[in-house]
């Protein structure tokens, strides 16, 4: 049979491509009709929180609570108002945050049990987790109006004088220095600054705690007086940073309190006090005034006198009257020295919502933006009484604390005030440039280890919602009317 060849080969490539395309059709490698260019499925966006964000609300539903959301750094287009913080415009140096420890303050401290005592020194001056961070603490030399009594640190028989200051004692405060030990055995770095509320009654020119002023013949040895306290606080392991030459000079209804007038206290400041400390070798600074803003005048008589101006470090204020704005007044005639925000209570009458908002927009906010290196807040703590407080002292300072029992305490308002601040904000801190404006009032800081922090209070109604920017990116963040935030980012 003759075999036709063609044909034979046609047949044999027509089998191998049918069964190729069996092999293809039954093949899960092979798509039919695949597409040209097939769609790429793009892995979800992951946003990483960039941005701690720590909160405190009016209403006391939130206190300063690490808040869990995401907060990360982008650059979508929204229409939201902006607060931009730059770096590169930096302006003071912050020493510290934190309040007056008075007498009655380690009293009621002083009642807790050993194993409270210790956790609220801890919660209140250490760096953990649970602390606040307090780097700045302001004390009395000799009694404020929130001891338990009047006192001086060189009390004598009506009549008698000690012009050797022979029977100078600080015996009456060593429940004081015992607390300042420990304090400092938790932070070594805190900065103290002492206040005198009254001089030595037979130093003054009345027989009494509550008014008066300094004789102009016993400057001198008031001038000693604030060296032997410098000196045997020293001794003791306490480093006194600064003082004032008298708390609230111009209110003389206190008890104990002084008269000292701009003249006066430059006379004191430049023939006394500041030769006494260059005599003794003392580094301790003088910070002039330590009152309230309505008078920059006072402190800008003393630092526009010759003599007394080499001597003196600064002004201190408080603001009981006056705007805060006259940090800056009183900053930029005398740009080289400094400026300091010492005091400011809150009242057993306040309300938690309204004190959150005023203080930390005036003496939080207010003060730093205005220059200041420090913001206190008034006493400590106290009890459920509001007391201990000399006869005719304050009856209404409400501390940052209330100790309630020998195993229990509450936080209050000033509490939360400082810890926004001090608990992020560390000594060493620069305040960096933030654009304030409108409800959203808000300052900023660089820390000695890189991280940024901005303060923010909402001052208006309404929840606002906005951007943090840096570096030309942004988050954005809500915050509820009346509320305190404060975000931190390295």
């Amino acid at each position: 049979m003759k075999l036709n060849i063609n044909n034979t080969i046609k047949a044999f490539f027509f089998m191998t491509a049918v069964m190729a395309q069996i092999k293809c059709s039954s093949s899960n490698d092979t798509v039919e009709n695949p597409p040209v260019n097939p769609p790429v499925v793009n892995p979800p966006v992951v946003v990483t929180n960039d941005v701690d964000f720590w909160l405190t609300k009016g209403d006391q539903s939130v206190l300063l609570a690490k808040q869990s959301g995401t907060l990360g750094f982008g650059t979508t287009t929204n229409t939201y108002s902006t607060i931009e913080v730059k770096e590169a415009q930096k302006y003071q140096t912050v020493d510290g945050f934190g309040y007056t420890l008075t007498g009655g303050s380690v009293e009621v401290i002083n009642q807790l049990n050993a194993t409270r005592r210790t956790a609220l020194l801890q919660e209140l001056f250490g760096s953990g987790e649970n602390s606040i961070g307090i780097s700045y603490i302001r004390i009395s030399i000799g009694a404020s109006d929130l001891n338990a009594e009047p006192f001086t640190y060189n009390d004598l028989a009506a009549g008698e004088t000690d012009l050797s200051l022979a029977k100078f004692s600080l015996e009456k405060d060593k429940n004081l220095i015992a607390m300042l030990k420990e304090i400092l055995a938790i932070n070594p770095k805190i900065l103290i600054l002492g206040t005198p509320w009254s001089a030595p009654l037979w130093m003054k020119d009345v027989n009494s705690f509550k008014g008066g002023k300094l004789k102009a013949e016993y400057y001198d040895v008031y001038a000693k007086y604030f060296v032997k306290y410098i000196q045997q606080m020293k001794a003791e392991g306490i480093t006194i940073d600064a003082v004032t030459p008298q708390n609230e000079p111009l209110h003389d209804g206190n008890n104990p309190s002084m008269y000292m007038s701009a003249l006066d206290q430059t006379n004191f400041i430049k023939n006394n006090l500041g030769p006494a400390f260059k005599a003794a070798n003392l580094k301790v600074k003088i910070i002039a005034y330590d009152h309230n803003c309505d008078n920059p005048n006072y402190p800008k008589a003393v630092l526009a006198d010759a003599d007394a101006f080499p001597f003196v470090d600064g002004s201190a204020f408080h603001l009981y009257a006056g705007d805060i704005s006259a940090l800056t007044n009183v900053y930029n005639s005398f740009p080289t020295k400094n400026v300091y925000f010492t005091e400011q209570w809150t009242s057993s009458e306040g309300q938690f919502a309204g004190d959150l908002k005023w203080h930390t927009r005036n003496v939080i906010i207010g003060s730093m933006r205005n220059y200041s290196k420090n913001a206190l807040e008034w006493n400590v703590a106290n009890n459920a009484n509001f007391g201990p407080h000399t006869d005719g002292g304050c009856t209404m300072c409400k501390g940052a604390i209330t100790i309630t029992s020998t195993d229990s305490y509450q936080r209050n308002v000033a509490y939360y005030i400082i810890a926004h601040a001090s608990k992020f904000v560390p000594m060493g801190s620069v305040r960096i440039e933030s654009n304030s404006g409108g409800n959203l009032q808000n300052v900023a800081f660089i820390t000695p280890s890189g991280s940024k922090v901005l303060i923010v209070e909402n001052d208006g109604s309404a929840t606002e919602t906005f951007n943090i920017k840096f570096n030309g990116k942004w988050v954005t963040a809500s915050l509820e009317a009346g509320s305190v935030g404060t975000y931190t980012w390295k």
